[in-house]
């Protein structure tokens, strides 16, 4: 609200679709501001019968840039209740994120991006997920998805390494067009989140990452990059009040988005968490991966004011089994044929990418 007692305008204009859904409460609070002067809300209705699918189509038909990609996470936070991101390893599997959609009721359903996963780039190369893929080799996994997709893309950066390292990391990946690094505020060798307190697992000291964020931020040659800090305290069992004061320090740092993360199961840390993060004065995207508490509805954290929901490490957990089921049925038969009710037809796979036909 900054602008509007600024600026005091005595008409703002906006589309009546904010009156449900994440920009709710901003709506509230500008005609909260207005009134304070006598100004007034216009709200011209909504147009009805344009399909974001069919403009996204459109979108793949034509290509996307750098500059076009890097900015569209952000207005698609300004736009949807919640953004609906799937884990992409390849180029194969950064189609599936492009292209992949269900529909529901007459409601078309599509993932809005990818998340480029330390882990699953780890174990593709058939590497354990502890920073051991260096940054240039992860480049590659990064440019594979570019160059056969238009969704926006949030790599996983891990710590990010020592400040030098993460600054260069920040231009870079701006520079390619990625929309967003998540980094979590974690020192030492890395070890997966799911261990929990079953490794040796430490967090930064809070004026350290800090340091890295904003840093990082200045780094930066556009406003439409994102830095999002990924908080470990439940992780690593420090409590709830601990997270509460990373979160309003790395916000202060100035951090695009906060994500918190669990591996209970029962998710309710993650209520526990969102319902204070809703008291803060000042609030930035909000982010979470369900791996562990997976039985919960997008719609119900939508409601709890998620804003993203990563679905971290799914395509490869699934593709790793039938891939070894078809090798072990080849083996036990010796032969493929038995193989063919569960693979796809060879002329699909010809087919399936772009310039094929």
């Amino acid at each position: 609200m900054p602008n509007l007692l600024k600026l005091k305008p005595d008409y703002v204009v906006h589309g009546d679709d904010w009156k449900t859904g994440r920009q709710k409460g901003t709506r509230e609070r500008v005609i909260e501001t207005l009134n304070k002067w006598g100004g007034k809300l216009i709200e011209p209705e909504y147009t009805e019968g344009i399909s974001s699918t069919l403009l996204n189509e459109e979108q793949r038909s034509i290509g996307t840039t750098p500059q076009i990609r890097i900015k569209r996470l952000r207005r698609l936070l300004e736009a949807k209740p919640i953004v609906r991101i799937l884990e992409a390893h390849s180029g194969l599997t950064g189609l599936i994120v492009e292209q992949t959609k269900v529909s529901d009721n007459s409601i078309v359903k599509e993932f809005d991006g990818a998340w480029i996963s330390s882990l699953t780039d780890s174990t593709t190369k058939g590497k354990p997920d502890i920073e051991l893929v260096d940054f240039t080799s992860r480049l590659d996994t990064i440019n594979q998805i570019i160059e056969v997709t238009t969704k926006p893309i949030i790599l996983d950066g891990d710590t990010g390494g020592p400040v030098e390292h993460f600054v260069f990391m920040v231009k870079t990946l701006e520079r390619l067009g990625v929309s967003a690094v998540i980094i979590e505020d974690k020192i030492g060798l890395k070890k997966n989140s799911l261990f929990g307190t079953d490794v040796e697992q430490k967090q930064a000291e809070i004026s350290e990452f800090s340091d890295k964020i904003t840093r990082g931020k200045k780094a930066q040659l556009t406003d439409d990059f994102m830095i999002i800090a990924r908080i470990e305290s439940l992780i690593l069992k420090n409590g709830m009040d601990d997270a509460i004061k990373r979160a309003e320090a790395f916000i202060e740092a100035g951090a695009d988005g906060i994500m918190i993360h669990s591996k209970e199961k029962d998710g309710k840390e993650i209520f526990e968490f969102c319902n204070k993060y809703k008291k803060f004065e000042t609030r930035i995207p909000l982010i979470v991966v369900p791996t562990a508490y997976n039985h919960i509805y997008e719609k119900e954290l939508s409601e709890l004011g998620v804003n993203i929901v990563i679905y971290a490490n799914h395509l490869l957990r699934s593709a790793y089994p039938a891939m070894v089921k078809t090798a072990e049925t080849i083996l036990k038969n010796e032969r493929s044929k038995e193989v063919d009710p569960f693979c796809m037809p060879i002329k699909e796979i010809i087919t399936l990418l772009p310039g094929s036909k």
